[in-house]
């Protein structure tokens, strides 16, 4: 076995990092892991939504179990039930299964809490553990410095006086917070985390799966080595704030009889400006109404991406391109926007939609007449086909595509200026305005050249006027269109000087109503994604549009300065 999954490793070692080269040593020195599979998981806490940090996590834990043909869990953290719900447990597997993953096992951390509370008292008989009744302030207080040693009153209580309150606490006969279980480790460790830590607390809290059965829960770092253990993962991979936990972990695999013995592997955490990662806080703008909801097109969660108009392959191509590293980084926003333009370029049909709408009277073209001309899906897709967009005497066009008094450079529509294309229909000279009453400009008046049929001049000439977008007026059909930009202005909003609430970007988002939108969008499936042309890259949303009211979101825009400005 060990030789296959080698084996399985070499084939792809573009795709090697640090984790790999680590396993690819234990297989090959054997010991604990001979004759293993490779085995992962990945642990969320079944308390809000999964975001694009956790998307890192899961796809480093997933991928290396498909690099080396082995098996991932997906493993519910339900030990804190103060805010765990199923409504989380299901958005989460609806996320991994997104982004193509499937795990191998589904469980929960709760299966284990009659084990985890047996090894409990197998350390309490030890003399490795034992109740303390410090309150958590005393505890602190106790703590000691780098110079100081921790202080507990209860450390060398008798192990039969341990081991009855424990049950004891168990059974629920003392308040919450009155007592916990912490190992006997060093009370003098370098090392805070080895300072005889809680393995065991009190909480009096209904829990989603067990109900009432249980008013002691496991700490993370107690249970989650034991989880490990007992589901026969080899390599339990996490983010760097758990490296000063490992010799914890460690510790607690060394002395209870679990079956075989994990190894903990830390990365650096995935980091993006313009946003924060914590839970807390991205819960605090849901119940804040400071967003919409969990699935916000703004929000830096899965399935707000997602219904922004993320592709699951954009996203895990821009966590296997930052890579996995051993420091602490920010990546910047613009690279995951600039992975999801790429793989859009590919893949989203074109069509025509102008969003600020101004109407344009070809005067020359003859009333009542229409026509319709073959169109590209895709320019980057032969198997795409052509669409027929109708043509007539009255369209739209963008608002900013005209300027009676044009500035120096603009080469768009103006009286007497150039020649400009209508996108693969005609070329049209513009010849003025009509205004209302109070002097508004109501509508652009142009000729065409009957000629130029395909937006080409039939003699060769020039053309050094712009190419515009355009939509049929007697065809068009309306829509909303939301313009979606970073949720904080401020790149770093989670740093610890800053209040994050105070860093929000106040233009994060624009709604346009009464937009003029080329027929065939008409037809447009929730999350659909089409390219714009001249505007950028859009979806149907999920939650808002359908037949009679049809919702786009910008999902990116076409221009790309991460990519021009790191070539």
């Amino acid at each position: 076995m060990a030789d296959e999954i080698k084996t399985t490793a070499a084939e792809a070692p573009e795709s090697r990092n640090f984790i790999h080269t680590f396993i690819e040593e234990d297989i090959a020195q054997g010991g604990q892991f001979e004759g293993m599979t490779v085995h992962t998981r990945f642990p969320p806490e079944p308390n809000g939504y999964l975001h694009i940090g956790h998307c890192k996590a899961l796809t480093i834990d997933f991928g290396t179990a498909e690099k080396f043909g082995g098996l991932c869990n997906l493993r519910m953290d339900d030990t804190n039930p103060t805010k765990e719900d199923e409504e989380f447990v299901e958005a989460i597997k609806e996320d991994i299964h997104w982004l193509g993953f499937d795990w191998d096992k589904f469980c929960y951390g709760s299966d284990y809490f009659e084990q985890t509370y047996e090894y409990a008292l197998e350390l309490i008989r030890k003399g490795l553990a034992y109740v303390c009744e410090l309150s958590p302030e005393e505890v602190k207080k106790n703590r000691g410095d780098v110079n100081t040693p921790a202080v507990s009153p209860y450390r060398d209580r008798p192990m039969e006086e341990s081991l009855d309150l424990f049950q004891r606490m168990r059974k629920g006969e003392f308040p919450e917070g009155s007592m916990t279980l912490r190992a006997k480790i060093d009370l003098a460790s370098g090392n805070f985390n080895m300072r005889d830590p809680a393995l065991y607390r009190i909480k009096f809290a209904h829990h989603h799966r067990t109900g009432d059965d249980w008013c002691i829960y496991p700490m993370y770092d107690f249970a989650h080595p034991i989880q490990d253990a007992l589901e026969g993962v080899t390599h339990s991979l996490c983010t760097l704030e758990f490296e000063a936990h490992r010799p914890l972990y460690n510790w607690v695999i060394e002395n209870v009889p679990v079956p075989h013995k994990p190894r903990q592997i830390e990365f650096a955490r995935l980091g993006i400006d313009h946003t924060v990662m914590s839970k807390r806080k991205l819960r605090a703008l849901v119940e804040g109404g400071k967003v919409s909801g969990w699935d916000d097109p703004r929000m830096p969660t899965l399935c707000g991406l997602r219904r922004r108009g993320y592709t699951p392959e954009s996203i895990r191509n821009f966590c296997d391109r930052i890579g996995v590293a051993k420091v602490n980084s920010t990546v910047e926003y613009g690279f995951l926007e600039h992975c999801l333009r790429e793989d859009l370029n590919e893949k989203a049909q074109r069509a025509m939609a102008v969003l600020r709408p101004m109407k344009l009277i070809i005067t020359n073209y003859p009333e009542g007449q229409s026509e319709t001309f073959p169109v590209e899906n895709n320019p980057n897709d032969p198997e795409a086909g052509t669409r027929e967009v109708t043509f007539s005497r009255e369209l739209y066009v963008e608002a900013d595509d005209f300027l009676e008094t044009p500035v120096p450079k603009y080469k768009r529509l103006y009286p007497g200026g150039p020649e400009c294309r209508l996108k693969g229909a005609y070329l049209i000279t513009c010849t003025g305005c009509e205004k209302d009453e109070n002097g508004s400009i109501t509508a652009i008046t142009a000729t065409y050249d009957p000629e130029s049929r395909g937006g080409n001049p039939a003699d060769g000439r020039k053309v050094k006027g712009a190419t515009i977008h355009w939509v049929d007026a007697a065809t068009a059909v309306d829509g909303e269109v939301r313009l979606y930009d970073n949720l904080f202005s401020d790149p770093a909003p989670d740093a610890a000087d800053k209040d994050y609430l105070e860093c929000m970007n106040p233009n994060s988002l624009e709604v346009l109503k009464g937009c003029k939108l080329e027929a065939s969008l008409a037809s447009a499936k929730p999350s659909e994604r089409f390219q714009f042309l001249r505007l950028g890259y859009f979806c149907a949303d999920s939650r808002d549009s359908g037949e009679g009211h049809l919702v786009f979101n910008r999902a990116v825009t076409l221009k790309d300065s991460f990519g021009k400005g790191n070539k």
